[in-house]
Formats: structure tokens, sequence, C-alpha cells
């Protein structure tokens, strides 16, 4: 068994100051009972507890970490600047050159606007999408998560479904209203929203490979059907590619799928694991946000310094090594080459989740029928064998480049051992 007796004593402080003990719900162990790890540090594939513990690390604080732990690239970046200031409230050249670097990788971008987390980034392309239609209404699809934005928090993921809340108290019904909730991957379904609203409808927003229900890919013709309904009706498509982005390809799940969206919500990379996020897509929309135009949206630390620079070290390091993505597929599929009974794996590029259910898993309703209580077993297995998954079958897992073919050979005999 393993000593956890400090992340306990830590966990119990903690709740006594924060809400549940933690800062993000799904932090908590509530989808697979226990108390939370308290981490210390990390260090390539690895992660270190409290008390000491070493486990190889698939959640990469849920996506970001495409590098590992402690990549000498970023921190030799963050020294650097932090030999000349933290913030200024002010714009500094590196922005500039961030925006440059984004805008050249993600063509589709061609203007972008720096903000601190993924879900700034998606309400404020939101607003921009509501200001430049004239419209209101907002098509998002069941189990995908795009931050804790009020009107996309109808039929969310992620921490939501591990909690199992629906729609979440505290958001007025009004707002509500301007979203339309329909199944992932169900081009009818789609085609119905805008037969029954489509002059109403200001955007649609998807995760192009949904992460927040767990790693669900969109079925052919899905994210053909969202681009051409779109132009037709005269809304914008966004991809929210938070977790994708710099992830799936170099260039995104766009990039990989070959669609080009109006506007894109990017995060977790491009901070090279600082906070930090942004928002972009073509001029003419990007124009609409003041200064140029009337709508409003801005951040005291937006582009600061030390997130701006990880996030060059980080991009720059992957403009750089582009041989990097057919490294992560090898060892994404070698993780995932035996599937177990009872399991179903999906997975794109370097984003998997095991799914512990017989049937194929494409959208929401397919995935709530997966067995949790079978996948906390799993998932305290592992754990006592040193290998850290995501503490919710509602969530994807991650490989980094610091993963080594020995921990993959851990991971998959520890799988084996659980189902033998």
């Amino acid at each position: 068994m393993l000593n956890t007796a400090r992340s306990e004593a830590l966990f119990k402080r903690a709740q006594a100051v924060i809400p549940g003990g933690v800062n993000s719900p799904v932090r908590a162990f509530r989808g697979v009972g226990g108390a939370p790890l308290f981490i210390e540090s990390g260090k390539g594939s690895r992660i270190f507890d409290a008390d000491g513990n070493s486990y190889i690390d698939y959640v990469g604080s849920w996506g970001p970490l495409l590098l590992g732990h402690r990549p000498p690239e970023v921190i030799d970046a963050l020294r650097q600047i932090l030999e000349t200031g933290t913030s200024f409230g002010a714009p500094t050249e590196r922005e500039v050159e961030l925006a440059e670097l984004i805008s050249k990788i993600v063509p589709s971008m061609e203007m972008v606007r720096l903000v601190n987390s993924g879900t700034e980034a998606t309400m404020s392309a939101l607003r921009l999408a509501r200001g430049f239609t004239g419209r209101d209404i907002t098509v998002k699809f069941e189990g995908c998560y795009h931050g804790h934005v009020d009107s996309l928090l109808v039929k969310a993921g992620s921490g939501m479904a591990t909690l199992g809340i629906a729609d979440t108290a505290g958001v007025p019904q009004a707002f509500a209203e301007t979203t339309m909730a329909v199944p992932f991957n169900s081009i009818p379904a789609v085609e119905a929203a805008f037969a029954a609203r489509g002059s109403e409808i200001a955007a649609v927003i998807v995760e192009p490979v949904a992460g927040n229900m767990g790693c669900v890919p969109p079925q052919p013709g899905f994210l053909e059907t969202l681009r051409r309904l779109t132009e037709r009706h005269g809304a914008l498509l966004i991809f929210d590619e938070v977790m994708t982005g710099f992830r799936v390809a170099l260039g995104g799940a766009q990039q990989l799928y070959g669609i080009k969206p109006d506007l894109t919500t990017l995060g977790k990379i491009i901070g090279g694991g600082l906070p930090i996020g942004a928002y972009g897509g073509r001029a003419d929309i990007m124009r609409k946000i003041a200064p140029l135009g009337p709508v409003y949206q801005a951040g005291t630390l937006s582009g600061n310094p030390l997130a701006v620079a990880a996030g060059l070290a980080m991009l720059r390091h992957l403009s750089a090594h582009p041989e990097i993505y057919a490294a992560l597929e090898a060892r994404a599929a070698r993780l995932s080459s035996w599937t177990p009974p009872g399991v179903t794996i999906n997975r794109v590029g370097s984003m998997f989740t095991f799914f512990f259910t017989d049937h194929p898993v494409t959208d929401w309703e397919s995935a709530k029928k997966s067995d949790t209580a079978r996948f906390a077993k799993f998932f305290h297995f592992l754990l006592e064998r040193g290998v850290y998954v995501a503490p919710s079958q509602f969530e994807a897992g991650f490989i980094s480049t610091a993963h080594t073919e020995d921990d993959i050979r851990i991971t998959t005999d520890a799988t084996r051992e659980f189902f033998a």
C-alpha cells in the first residue's frame, strides 16, 4: 500500500480553507474515491508527491506539458525573463513575437489576442462572435467543456461530468437560453438546430477532438458539416483548441482534419505550462475588438512576460522539431496497442482514454455508459504501481516526449495485470 499520510494531512488542512480542499473540482478524486495526492515536484515523465512517491504522469497538467515536466528550454527561458520583470501592464516585444509565431503555425489565426486562460479565451471569442454577427445563440455539444463560462455550462463535460452535475447553479436562465446543446458527432442534430434557428445562431463552438468527456474523435464528415452549415447561415465556426492546439499536430486539429475555422481558442501548450490563453481568427472579425471596435475585452496580466517567454520557448522548440509528433504517435500507439476486455480505447495522436464499456464511444450518451466504479478500481490499481492517470473516467490522458519506452512498458504491464 502507498504511504500517502502527508497528502491526506494536507487535504484535511485544505478542506478547512478551500472549498472541497481543491482549487479545481476534478482534483478532489470524487470520481475515483480517496484523498487526492499533493504533488511536490515533477521531472521528465514523472511527478513526486508530498510523501515521496514517484509516478509516471499521464495527466501532464491536463495537457500542456508536451515536453514533460521542467523541459530545459522552458526553464532556461523563465530564468532569463525573471531578470527583467514579471508584469508591466504594458506591451512588450515578446507578445508580438508570440502572436506572430501562433499566426504562422495556425494560419487561420490572422490576428491574435492573448488572455490568461482557456476559459477567458472561449468567453471572449463568444462575445466577439455575438458582436460580429449581431446574433445571440450559440450551438455547443453535449459533453464538451469550454471553461466555466456561464452560457457554456449547459450539459458540459470535464469536472461537471465527473461530479454528475448536469447544469450548474448560479447561471441565470436567460444565459442558458442563449445556448443550444446538441449531441457531439450528430450531423442530423446540427442540421435540425440550423433549420430551426439558423438566422439567430451567432456561432458553433466545438472541441474538434473532444477531450472533456474523455477523448472522442470527430466522425467522418462531422467537422465538414459544421463548416458548411455555418458558412451557409452566416454564423461563425469556433474551434476550441485549448486541449488539441499544438498537441494532436503542430497546427492543431484544424491542420489534422483540414478544416479552417473562423475563430480559434488556445491555452495549455502556448504557455509552456504557465497560465495563458489566446483567441484569434479572421482579421475582419478580430478588428471588432477594442480598441479597434466595439467588443470590449481586457486583462491586466494578458501577455505577461513569464507566460509569454515560456510559450515562445515551447512553440519554437516544437516548430524546430516536427519529428516530435511522429514519436508521440508511436508511443501512444504502443500504449493503446492492446485493448483490454470490456474496454474501448479512443485515441487521437498523444491524447487517449480507456473507456470502461464494450461499445464504441462517439458522444456523451455513449461515454456515460462507462462503468465508472470499475474505472475507479483501475485508477487505484495503477496508482499503487506508480502510474498516475486522470482521476476521472471522463478525462483524456496525455503522452509527452519525456515518456520513455520503459514508462510505456511499465504502464502496459500494469494494465495487463489488472485485467488478468
